[in-house]
């Protein structure tokens, strides 16, 4: 079974969300969005499927993550995976929530840094 199929995102923490989206707007010349931004790419050099990866930043006073960042890997069959996972004695730190946009669950890796696993609903 395949694992992890590319970055989903990366988010991180800082004194101010909006300014700093701004800045990465204004300076290195990021689409932002109310969320950060959005890459879009293709699955595969010939496929016409699109892929996304979102960056976004957080208040630093953000409880959605311990860390100064998190990083959001995009997986294929969140819910096979998670039943390996827990076989495998990874920890799970939530249960699983689906969107409009696909289904989320957060693990913590072997150092106890909470990542968070995205299935796509592309």
């Amino acid at each position: 079974m395949k694992k992890v199929t590319g970055i989903g995102g990366v988010f991180f923490k800082c004194k101010d969300p909006k300014a700093t989206t701004e800045w990465y707007q204004k300076h290195l010349g990021l689409d932002t969005n109310p969320y950060g931004a959005t890459f879009e790419w293709y699955e595969k050099p010939d496929s016409a499927a699109k892929a996304q990866t979102q960056w976004t930043p957080f208040k630093e006073d953000s409880k959605y993550f311990d860390k100064d960042f998190m990083i959001n890997y995009r997986v294929e069959n969140l819910e096979a995976l998670v039943e390996e996972l827990r076989k495998e004695g990874v920890t799970i730190v939530d249960k699983m929530e689906t969107f409009d946009y696909g289904k989320f669950i957060h693990i913590l890796d072997g150092e106890g840094n909470k990542i968070q696993l995205w299935e796509a609903k592309d």
